[in-house]
């Protein structure tokens, strides 16, 4: 059962979404999972969904598909890319439940881009990468 099994907080990994510019000089969005411990996380399952209303009158819900990804192991200090992420959904709680092994123990956490969370006055620089993005620890 799952109240059966102990899990800790999770800390060193990270959701980013950045945008990446285009030879047409737009920009792509992707969301990337990166590990900043000292340690290589396994069997990395991210699952993403948007959920919540098509516009402010609030009147009409909208959700997306919801996509699993599957990463096999992710070394120390290592980012890869999830997926794609089109601007069409940045009016939606963007969730990204993140579940991932240390050694035995599972690690489990949602992380989630408020509505119009994802805005070019939000952007920072993710060293990481290289890139602006927002971020969520």
């Amino acid at each position: 059962m799952k109240r059966d099994i102990s899990f800790l907080p999770v800390e060193g990994i990270q959701v980013v979404i950045v945008r990446k510019p285009t030879e047409l000089n737009q920009y792509d969005w992707q969301v990337y999972l990166i590990n900043q411990n000292e340690v290589a996380i396994r069997n990395v399952f991210v699952t993403s969904k948007g959920y919540g209303f098509r516009d402010e009158t609030q009147q009409q819900q909208q959700t997306t598909s919801t996509l699993r990804h599957y990463f096999p192991e992710l070394q120390p200090n290592e980012h890869v890319a999830v997926e794609t992420i089109m601007p069409d959904v940045f009016h939606l709680n963007n969730q990204y439940w993140v579940s991932y092994y240390i050694g035995d123990q599972i690690f489990d956490k949602k992380f989630i881009f408020v509505p119009d969370s994802i805005t070019e006055q939000n952007l920072i620089q993710i060293h990481e990468l290289g890139l602006e993005g927002i971020l969520h620890t």
